[in-house]
């Protein structure tokens, strides 16, 4: 069985940093693409970032600039860096494997002072 497991995330002050893994298991991360998400509850989600299998990176207006998106093959792991963090940040982080609509279970990001 394919799985995502989020791991990384905790309470940061405003202008912060942070960096949130995706552990991909069950399967070969060189052969998947993966996007980042967010969501506050009882809010819509919102797509954050993408890495694709070919290479091809993209960002959520709201975090361009400030999100970087990487991997390590090697690792299965997907990596996203936050740099400069607002309190609009704040969102539960959820990676995803749109081919199988495969979810993480979600790791809490709190920006505040």
């Amino acid at each position: 069985q394919v799985q995502l497991l989020e791991v990384g995330g905790g309470l940061v002050q405003p202008g912060g940093s942070l960096t949130l893994s995706c552990v991909a298991s069950g399967g070969d991360l060189a052969a998947m693409s993966i996007e980042w998400y967010r969501q506050v509850p009882g809010k819509q989600r919102e797509w954050v970032a993408k890495s694709t299998v070919s290479g091809t990176i993209g960002y959520a207006d709201s975090v361009n600039g400030r999100f970087t998106i990487s991997r390590d093959n090697a690792r299965n792991t997907v990596f996203l860096q936050m740099n400069n963090l607002k309190p609009e940040d704040t969102a539960i982080y959820y990676c995803y494997r749109r081919t199988l609509n495969l979810w993480g279970q979600g790791t809490q990001v709190t920006v505040s002072s």
